[in-house]
């Protein structure tokens, strides 16, 4: 992940937030059209609460690409309680391709071919993360 690439990450990720709302909301129509597998591990979840918190978290991991020795351990962390909530490795492909097909739709004209790149490569690398640490606690 090259600076530039953080940086629009992060300047994206601001016009994303006013919408968030309609974001997750699309994030999760596509996730569960692309992948329906995904579907019954939200079976007993709070879907309005559950939106909020995917929010929370991208927010909070885009802020965080400024501190990385900080954001991996807690991305760690969060690879480790997905896998107790049935999440594979499959899953986090059909969640980046949701992730950015949702970023495509919200952000439009401002979704340029560097912006996906920035945004494929900060994804690719927080979920490889969270799939190593699965990886780890299931050794």
């Amino acid at each position: 992940m090259t600076l530039k690439q953080k940086q629009l990450v992060q300047s994206t990720w601001e016009k994303v937030v006013p919408i968030s709302e309609v974001a997750a909301t699309l994030f999760y129509g596509r996730l569960f059209e692309l992948d329906p597998s995904t579907r019954p591990l939200f079976k007993h979840t709070n879907m309005p609460e559950q939106r909020k918190k995917l929010m929370h978290i991208i927010g909070m991991a885009v802020n965080g690409l400024n501190t990385l020795d900080q954001l991996i351990p807690a991305v760690s962390n969060l690879g480790r309680r997905h896998m107790a909530y049935g999440v594979s490795d499959e899953h986090y492909t059909s969640v980046g391709k949701a992730l950015i097909w949702t970023l495509e739709q919200g952000l439009g004209a401002d979704f340029t071919l560097e912006v996906r790149e920035a945004w494929t490569t900060v994804y690719g690398l927080l979920a490889d993360t969270m799939k190593n640490a699965t990886a780890r606690a299931a050794a």
